[in-house]
């Protein structure tokens, strides 16, 4: 059930219908969420809602074990089994069959049989999402950063909560478990501005992402073929389609969870708009890299210590995240790309040089600005190459088409020239909108402009609908 499927329409009104006619009654409203939650899980594959609620029954039951204990040893073994029960699923499911075939591969090269047997399962959607949000959950209660559920509705209904099931963003419980403890009311001024934040992120996904997809395809698919320009092409669609792909989500699922009256952390600020590397992975997925940031980066000892220790820690926190996209050494080879790319700014001390907003109070960024996005945009889209690529030889015969093309400054065959147009729109609307919470927050705001507001969501509203592109499923699902 895609957020931009007619299905998902009519089980997201019948849910709003119901949820709130059932308003002022939190219990309620928390059990048929719940039970929301699970269908629309299940409409996947009913099967592996057994992984989330055996996530769920581990972590919650491991978070009382430990409030009621102070046996500091009790507590570590209890928070040690439900990170190999979460962990282990998700090692099970996701990279067993990886580690096995690397394995056999390399005792191959050296001449040794290795056999075994690899499982071929099925990746169930979203379980790199459900189990960080229950591990992030229970290392706080160890931690003594958080008190316990008590409430095994509220607590199943952190983990599951539909808008973030199948591909985040990665929300903490000290944000969400309040919000479902609480009594909610039906805000109109949030719903709206939820409203906004869907319709902008159903541009994103059908009129962008879905058009760049087939282009993207075409081009990858048959690199070889392909010119110096329309590989580089290939390259820059790519990182529109990821963009509007997963941003685009985000943006749904932020939206909805306002129409329910809950405000989720936010994940994406306008990455491209990046100065430099450690400024694109403050905006880039922000809820998975604050994540590794707090339970792995600091507890590794973070940018204190001697060199070394910085160097290790960053490629620490880089490899694991580029493993955490998927099973493949392409995404190993992207972490290890941008742990090199990021290197030189925590060495310096100048990683948290661009912590404002780009050209703030301006119409137009200075040339200096320009030229800085422009240089992290080719090195982030150059790291796409690696994220996109089945394959490490694909991704290094296709940069070396790139590179050394004498095709490179020709004109590339544009397959589809609207898109070209969607895509500017895309930036100008983003531009104006890039210091606001979300895109379409402020835009065309006051009483006196209510007419270009409404003429604005109409016409975005008819490209929707005129000009999307194939439906795609979401990239991040098969994460």
């Amino acid at each position: 059930m895609l957020f931009n499927s007619i299905a998902f329409g009519c089980f997201m009104l019948l849910v709003f219908l119901i949820y709130w006619s059932i308003d002022g009654k939190t219990k309620l409203q928390n059990i048929f969420l719940l039970a929301a939650s699970y269908f629309f899980y299940g409409w996947w594959d009913w099967r592996f809602l057994s992984l989330v609620l055996l996530c769920s029954i581990v972590n919650y039951g491991g978070g009382l074990m430990m409030m009621n204990s102070s046996d500091r040893r009790r507590r570590r073994l209890v928070l040690t089994v439900c990170c190999l029960v979460s962990f282990g699923a998700l090692g099970l499911f996701k990279y067993y069959d990886f580690f096995i075939t690397s394995i056999s591969e390399a005792f191959a090269q050296i001449g040794l049989p290795f056999h075994a047997t690899s499982l071929r399962l099925i990746l169930p959607v979203g379980i790199s999402f459900y189990t960080f949000h229950t591990l992030s959950y229970t290392i706080d209660v160890y931690r003594r950063r958080f008190e316990p559920s008590r409430d095994p509705v509220a607590f199943f209904l952190f983990v599951s909560i539909f808008p973030l099931a199948m591909a985040g963003p990665i929300e903490r419980a000290s944000n969400l478990l309040p919000q479902i403890y609480r009594r909610r009311q039906f805000d109109h001024a949030l719903a709206v501005d939820g409203l906004r934040q869907i319709l902008w992120g159903l541009f994103k996904k059908a009129v962008i992402a879905d058009r760049c997809a087939s282009c993207v395809d075409t081009i990858f698919m048959d690199s070889s073929s392909q010119s110096g320009s329309a590989l580089a092409l290939g390259a820059v669609l790519f990182a529109f389609q990821i963009y509007g792909d997963f941003s685009g989500y985000s943006d749904m699922a932020l939206g909805v969870g306002k129409l329910l009256g809950f405000r989720f952390l936010p994940n994406f600020s306008v990455p491209y708009f990046s100065r430099d590397i450690a400024e694109f992975w403050r905006r880039w997925h922000i809820s998975l890299n604050t994540w590794f940031r707090d339970y792995l980066y600091i507890p590794l000892g973070g940018s204190r210590g001697p060199r070394r220790q910085i160097v290790r820690n960053t490629f620490a926190i880089f490899l694991v995240s580029g493993l955490w996209h998927g099973a493949n050494w392409t995404f190993v080879a992207w972490g290890a790309f941008h742990a090199l790319l990021f290197l030189p700014s925590i060495l310096s001390g100048r990683n948290r040089r661009y912590t404002d907003t780009v050209a703030a109070g301006r119409i137009l960024p200075t040339v200096r600005e320009l030229l800085q996005m422009g240089l992290t945009f080719l090195l982030v889209t150059l790291g796409w190459i690696l994220f996109r690529a089945e394959t490490i030889g694909q991704a290094w015969e296709y940069i070396l088409g790139i590179v050394s093309s004498p095709t490179l400054l020709s004109i590339p065959p544009i397959q589809d020239k609207k898109l070209l147009f969607f895509i500017l729109i895309l930036i100008i609307i983003e531009w104006r909108g890039r210091a606001w919470p979300h895109t379409l927050a402020h835009l065309f705001e006051g009483r006196k402009r209510w007419a270009l507001r409404y003429i604005f969501y109409y016409l975005i509203i008819i490209m929707i609908i005129l000009f999307a592109g194939q439906s795609q499923q979401f990239i991040y699902f098969q994460f």
